[in-house]
């Protein structure tokens, strides 16, 4: 992006393992600083030891002070990535309990907006962010979660183009990535054994295969760079042609 992110700081939730690191190493390698924030010391650990240029803090985004405390450490922040999430294991409503319930929807949505509202007012102050929210195909479709999983991917969808509608003329930019196959750590088990659940997934997948995180990251730096200032309160999917369907 002939140096478009230097010298500016992005903010990744979830930016240990999965689509958020591969966010992270992209920003990074494209000269911004990343402040990464996640639950496993080990994994941001690693990552601080191979980039100068990245920072973090150990936390919970459903734990607010744990965020404003995060926030306050990371400083100025140009761009939100808020791509923390967890799977609810296709549990059906019957399947899911208030406990389960409560997870994937403080986790997917209350932490999103925890993140987002301790970093936006900095923004409009400077008249001037980019959030890129990670939504799901679930958000769009029936099929891609349980009940609990979809139902918090479809209040992501609706939540950025709230977002989106509230702060653009204050000069934040709000959008959505709805990733289908990813090949990720959160993923692991349909790999697991002979791998018969990856396999039907790629085979139902219209492009005939899964996608890498770094693929999703690629998506995330366009929408955060100036070649999308005209791209609000959009979903992108990446998701092979799936939703297509």
């Amino acid at each position: 992006m002939n140096g478009e992110f230097e010298g500016r700081c992005v903010f990744i939730t979830g930016a240990a393992s999965g689509i958020g690191l591969a966010q992270a190493i992209e920003f990074l390698e494209q000269g911004a600083e990343v402040f990464g924030f996640d639950r496993d010391l080990s994994g941001l650990d690693s990552l601080a030891r191979t980039y100068e240029g990245f920072r973090y803090a150990v936390g919970n985004v459903r734990v607010n002070e744990e965020v404003l405390e995060a926030v306050r450490e990371a400083g100025e922040v140009d761009i939100l990535c808020n791509t923390a999430g967890v799977l609810d294991g296709f549990a059906k409503t019957l399947e899911t309990d208030e406990a389960l319930w409560d997870r994937i929807l403080e986790t997917n949505v209350k932490g999103m907006f925890l993140v987002t509202n301790a970093l936006l007012p900095s923004m409009t102050k400077r008249k001037s962010g980019v959030i890129v929210n990670m939504a799901s195909i679930a958000g769009l479709v029936a099929g891609g979660g349980g009940a609990a999983y979809t139902a918090s991917k479809h209040a992501v969808v609706g939540y950025t183009k709230q977002l989106s509608m509230d702060y653009c003329r204050e000069g934040i930019r709000v959008n959505a990535i709805a990733p289908g196959a990813i090949e990720t750590p959160m993923n692991a088990a349909d790999f697991a054994g002979d791998g018969a659940m990856a396999k039907w997934v790629a085979e139902e997948t219209p492009a005939g295969r899964w996608a890498q995180p770094e693929e999703v990251a690629k998506l995330t730096v366009y929408l955060a760079s100036d070649a999308s200032s005209y791209i609000h309160g959009t979903v992108i999917p990446i998701d092979g042609g799936w939703t297509a369907k």
